[in-house]
């Protein structure tokens, strides 16, 4: 059995999930239930749970939304049509996008105007990249792996830029922009602030703590990009990794053998849930808990005007 618990920190929520988080319980309290969310509002089962039963009702089409309700976009971000749509049908909207999100669709948008070719990397399925890739459609192609740019064709290949999911880290998209530079050695690349600093400095606390432990449980839901990266950096590290979505999914046999287990959290998994985890790995008779990593962070977005 372990003796000992290492918290990886920074953990857990980030500014943009507070933010979204935020604002739909401010809506709720401003106008009373129901609100509705475009898309779950961040990818955690608990917390879309939590706010159903405050009164918010999440839906993947606004034809699912009564005309004039009060509608809220997720952290994730909409393409422009989602917001036509919006606005055809009379919806009061609250734009909960992560501002790091809103960057990127601006700079989607401006390289669209200069005529560049924008070559998107990120998950063909996440809801962000539908998001970006629709701010300019004609000129986006979206990439996941190094193989895929095999098969891109520009029409100017002095004219192309590199645009990212905000939640893959610099480390996760390195191999893909490597390989797109190595083809075409014009390309522009989005600064690294367009990167979510989130995403980069939760990984790296994995990677700090990897060499200490013999396991790592990563408190997330399936659905979270980042939180199940956390887990493949680790088994990257040769640390054996498991993303559960809360202590009811922690396996006492996984610890068999264990001196020192590691504590992780994705990005929209709440603190309330690692607490949870820890104090049943206490319970099991682990004495020792330490935090490891750069520390909490201090980066706090404009909340959204409900």
């Amino acid at each position: 059995m372990a003796k000992q618990i290492i918290m990886a920190s920074p953990r857990g929520f980030c500014a943009g999930v507070e933010r979204a988080i935020w604002a739909v319980e401010k809506a709720i309290e401003a106008y009373g239930k129901p609100v509705y969310v475009k898309h779950q509002i961040v990818h955690n089962t608990h917390v879309v749970k939590a706010l159903e039963e405050k009164g918010a009702v999440f839906v993947e089409s606004l034809e699912e939304v009564p005309e004039g309700s009060r509608l809220i976009f997720s952290a994730h971000g909409v393409p422009p049509k989602a917001r036509e749509e919006a606005e055809a049908r009379k919806l009061k909207v609250i734009d909960a996008t992560c501002p790091l999100v809103t960057k990127v669709h601006m700079e989607a948008r401006r390289y669209a105007k200069e005529g560049c070719s924008i070559i998107l990397v990120g998950h063909k399925d996440h809801v962000e990249i539908e998001g970006t890739a629709g701010e300019a459609p004609e000129a986006t192609q979206v990439i996941e792996t190094e193989e895929d740019i095999q098969t891109l064709t520009v029409p100017d290949e002095s004219k192309m830029v590199c645009l990212t999911q905000t939640t893959l880290s610099m480390d996760d998209t390195r191999k893909v922009t490597d390989a797109l530079k190595k083809r075409f050695p014009k390309i522009i690349f989005p600064p690294k602030e367009d990167i979510c600093y989130a995403t980069q400095n939760r990984q790296n606390a994995v990677k700090q703590i990897s060499g200490k432990i013999d396991i790592l449980l990563v408190i997330g839901s399936k659905q979270s990009s980042n939180s199940n990266r956390l887990v493949d950096v680790a088994r990257e590290k040769g640390v054996k990794a498991y993303l559960i979505n809360d202590v009811t999914e922690i396996k006492r046999e996984w610890l068999n053998g264990v001196e020192k287990a590691g504590l992780s959290s994705g990005a929209s998994a709440p603190e309330h849930l690692v607490k949870q985890a820890a104090e049943y790995l206490r319970k099991l008779g682990i004495s020792e808990v330490v935090e490891e990593g750069n520390g909490p962070e201090n980066i706090k977005f404009v909340m959204p005007k409900i």
